[in-house]
């Protein structure tokens, strides 16, 4: 194993977990003490950029746990859709899925996944990167069938496509990381862990 430094997630994303537990990484999953959607409506309105916001809700999620975990790597990440200027929300049924990728249909959206490391209460490193998105040109019996296929599920996604499952059946190209769409930087995160790990030698 080439990371053995074990550290918590701060986060109940099931597709984080799947690229570090894909990863062979050692680290246990605690949902944040904090809420987010409140947080978020904060960073909007202070008119903080797409990336900040992204940013700062990764430092809010690992700081709330590092709070109470003392002398534990706490890693708290977050990830938004930036089209058009407007931060996207996730669909709240297949109906609102609907009219959102058929809003993104022929177009291009940003993706912003931030990861923030906490010790002790402290930031000790973080990272943001941007990837590109471009949703093929859709009719409206394409997205119903494609809705067909990813039922409810696609609810968790706030582009309401996954990248690593059917979102292929729907996005024209990517640019930027494959695992930062999908939610985590991961590359800059393991860069991070082995320099930890080198410091702790």
């Amino acid at each position: 194993m080439f990371f053995n430094k074990k550290f918590i997630l701060a986060s109940s994303s099931f597709s984080r977990y799947k690229i570090l537990k894909n990863n062979k990484l050692l680290f246990i999953k605690k949902k944040p003490f904090c809420n987010e959607e409140k947080l978020k409506k904060k960073l909007i309105k202070n008119s903080f950029t797409p990336q900040r916001i992204s940013l700062e809700l990764a430092r809010l999620k690992s700081k709330s746990i590092s709070k109470k975990k003392t002398n534990n790597l706490v890693v708290g990440c977050d990830t938004v859709i930036c089209f058009n200027g407007t931060l996207l929300n996730k669909a709240k049924n297949l109906k609102e899925a609907k009219k959102k990728i058929i809003k993104l249909s022929g177009k291009t959206h940003d993706i912003y996944s931030s990861a923030s490391v906490f010790f002790n209460n402290k930031e000790i490193w973080k990272s943001t990167q941007k990837s590109k998105v471009k949703i093929r040109n859709l009719s409206e019996k394409e997205v119903d069938k494609y809705l067909i296929k990813t039922k409810k599920q696609i609810l968790n996604s706030v582009g309401c496509y996954q990248v690593e499952a059917l979102g292929p059946n729907i996005i024209e190209e990517t640019k930027g990381d494959f695992f930062n769409i999908m939610g985590f930087p991961l590359f800059p995160f393991l860069r991070f862990l082995k320099n930890y790990k080198d410091r702790q030698i």
